[in-house]
């Protein structure tokens, strides 16, 4: 398994760095087109940005709990208590990341429309529906790891 461990951290550690170069270099050039868009609605602006920055801050705590995932792992500890709190940490992240995202939806499509490229709203679609995915997934597991320690006690007791 430590291979697999060790491919998933650095697939990890990608995903970070791929994170931190959209927010430092693509996420300010959005706002400030969309600043340029509707100079006289700052308030659109201001809730775009604290939204794309917000749910990066939620990416980024769904990658520590991986992480802490990925530990468990390599301690034989993956049928834990704490891995089914990690699975709902995560599932609770993600389904955060959705209901920011639907509640920005009317912001993209006011800035879709100003710039006429319904392809925003589609982005927004997407971005919504992968962390609902991500917050379904990992809810499943959480309900499968939960099962799996059940047994795996009413095992112990019977030995």
């Amino acid at each position: 398994m430590k291979k697999e461990t060790i491919f998933l951290r650095i697939t990890i550690y990608v995903f970070a760095l791929i994170m931190a170069a959209i927010c430092i270099i693509v996420a300010p050039h959005y706002i400030i087109g969309a600043n340029n868009l509707m100079p006289n609605k700052p308030i659109l602006t201001i809730i775009f940005g604290v939204g794309l920055y917000a749910t990066a801050i939620l990416f980024y705590l769904v990658l520590y709990q991986a992480m802490k995932l990925l530990n468990l792992i390599d301690h034989n500890s993956a049928f834990s208590n704490k891995a089914v709190i990690a699975l709902k940490t995560i599932k609770i992240y993600a389904y955060i990341m959705c209901a920011i995202y639907i509640l920005e939806s009317p912001v993209f499509f006011v800035f879709a429309d100003r710039d006429d490229a319904p392809g925003v709203i589609l982005v927004c679609a997407v971005l919504a529906g992968a962390s609902l995915v991500i917050a379904i997934f990992a809810s499943m597991l959480q309900k499968l790891l939960h099962h799996a320690i059940e047994i795996k006690s009413e095992n112990d007791l019977t030995i």
